[in-house]
């Protein structure tokens, strides 16, 4: 029987083969410590060798990007619960930059900046990662905008359209329909190939809940990435949340695919960066905004591009939302956008309290991508509208006074009127590119200046149904349609006179 020392040399033996084949080698591990920490932030001494936006890890798996590098001390923005991170806590340096997870795992999915699951659902699989800071495409890599994002808002897609690969920002006051226009866009997008992100930056959890289950009831949520640094976050989860969900947009980008994402919002992204920024002790300049402020958004809107064919092709379309104090647009963030961005969708709070949803300011609202990137048969019979409804607008300021007004500017006022009530939609109900071609046709032969304001409210809301029963090819027009036939245009607008008649009937009906 073997003895307690056979036993023994046994167990020798087997540690020294162990030992053998695991080779013991040096290994260097970089250390730091906590010096102070709060609100978010820690200063760190001891990692000489930290390179910008590496990330640190802190004891309680806590990770953190270094933003501020000091001869002594290393300013590092937390990115998770700041309770557990004290004087004193153990610093790890990792070597690498701050990384988002990409790939079509996410599609659907309600995550943080990180990757974790906001949708009490389980954790994705995720199966590569990227850097949340990029260089922006090079010139020689992009190509023109022409073709366009359609949002099913007629106001938009007519006076000012949008294409795919530009950076339209929308800005107003607080609470005038700016995210529902991003949502709206969004949802349209659910008979198109576009894949929609939703970056929501220091918003209440209420207002991000509206938006994802607006897009889950009316839109394609197996298509859309909700990327939430929500207001009860950390403040570094809501600085980084553009930057990460802008890289995984560009994971379909660059293979070829077009991209919505939407900044919800960037005044919002701006305050914190500036809290951050104080709390670091950096210099604060106008509003007390750092002197790098307006480069943080550029470096971000910049990513937004057409790719040229050499570069398959994809585009990634930028919607920034900016928050306007009283509509001064002069401020220091609505200055610095504006001029980052290739237009501006303005909202006017005076409107949308008149219920004019939405509520664009026609004078003030531009793209400068104009006409190039709208689809060719909406741009054919857009041409004198918008010159319309200003022309309009600028004779009802008279009208208010009671001013005499002669037969031709009695009816150029009913007409913009018409037009007035055409451009209000309700949320969630974009219109087709069909729907559009219609009304604006039904406009341009004034078929719906018989028709009284009411009646011209429930031609719309019929329009789809009839249409689909007197002239269905209307329907099945899309962006590379390039315009009306003879034969069809003199077919729809039969149907559209129908339509005025039999709606003019059941008014005529109802009365007593």
């Amino acid at each position: 029987m073997p003895t307690i020392r056979d036993d023994l040399t046994a167990w020798a033996k087997d540690a020294q083969a162990r030992i053998a084949a695991d080779a013991v080698t040096p290994q260097l591990e970089r250390l730091g410590r906590v010096v102070r920490a709060g609100d978010g932030i820690a200063m760190i001494e001891g990692l000489p060798d930290t390179q910008l936006d590496e990330v640190l890890l802190l004891e309680d798996g806590i990770e953190g990007i270094a933003v501020q590098l000091d001869e002594m001390l290393i300013g590092c923005v937390l990115l998770g619960d700041a309770t557990a991170v004290h004087s004193g806590s153990t610093v790890h340096g990792t070597g690498r930059a701050a990384r988002a997870p990409v790939g079509p795992e996410l599609l659907g999915r309600v995550i943080d900046p990180l990757g974790r699951p906001l949708d009490d659902g389980p954790p994705p699989a995720i199966s590569a990662y990227a850097p949340i800071e990029k260089p922006a495409p090079a010139i020689v890599d992009r190509a023109l905008v022409t073709q366009p994002l359609a949002t099913g808002l007629l106001a938009i897609d007519a006076m000012i359209p949008i294409g795919r690969g530009q950076r339209e920002l929308i800005i107003g006051d607080r609470e005038t329909g700016k995210t529902s226009i991003a949502v709206d866009a969004i949802i349209n997008q659910r008979s198109s190939n576009v894949i929609c992100v939703y970056a929501a930056i220091g918003q209440k959890a209420s207002a991000v809940n509206r938006a994802i289950n607006d897009v889950r009831k009316y839109g394609a949520p197996d298509r859309c990435i909700f990327v939430v640094g929500a207001a009860d976050a950390v403040p570094g989860l809501q600085w980084i949340a553009p930057y990460a969900a802008c890289s995984m947009a560009e994971y379909f980008v660059e293979r070829g695919q077009d991209v919505l994402i939407v900044f919800d919002d960037l005044t919002k992204h701006a305050a914190v960066y500036r809290e951050i920024s104080l709390l670091l002790r950096q210099p604060p300049g106008r509003e007390a905004y750092p002197g790098d402020i307006f480069y943080i958004h550029s470096r971000l809107l910049e990513r937004a591009a057409k790719l040229s064919p050499e570069r398959k092709g994809g585009s990634l379309t930028a919607l920034p939302i900016a928050e306007t104090q009283a509509g001064n647009i002069s401020g220091y963030i609505p200055t610095n956008l504006i001029s980052i961005t290739d237009g501006q969708i303005i909202l006017d709070a005076r409107l949308f309290y008149e219920d004019q949803k939405p509520a664009l300011d026609i004078g003030k609202s531009v793209s400068r991508v104009g006409g190039a990137s709208q689809a060719p048969i909406l741009k054919s019979l857009a041409e004198s509208f918008r010159l319309d409804y200003a022309q309009f607008l600028e004779l009802e300021v008279f009208t208010r006074y009671g001013t005499m007004v002669d037969e031709r500017t009695r009816k150029v006022i009913d007409h913009g009127k018409r037009i007035r009530t055409i451009l209000k939609q309700r949320q969630c109900a974009p219109l087709s590119l069909g729907e559009q071609v219609a009304l604006m046709l039904a406009l341009g032969e004034r078929i719906l200046d018989r028709c009284s304001l009411d009646e011209v409210e429930r031609i719309r809301a019929q329009l789809r149904d009839w249409l689909s029963q007197s002239c269905p090819e209307v329907l099945l027009f899309d962006d590379r349609s390039a315009g009306l036939s003879a034969v069809l245009r003199g077919q729809l607008i039969v149907a559209l006179n129908a339509l005025a008649d039999m709606v003019k009937r059941e008014t005529t009906a109802r009365k007593p």
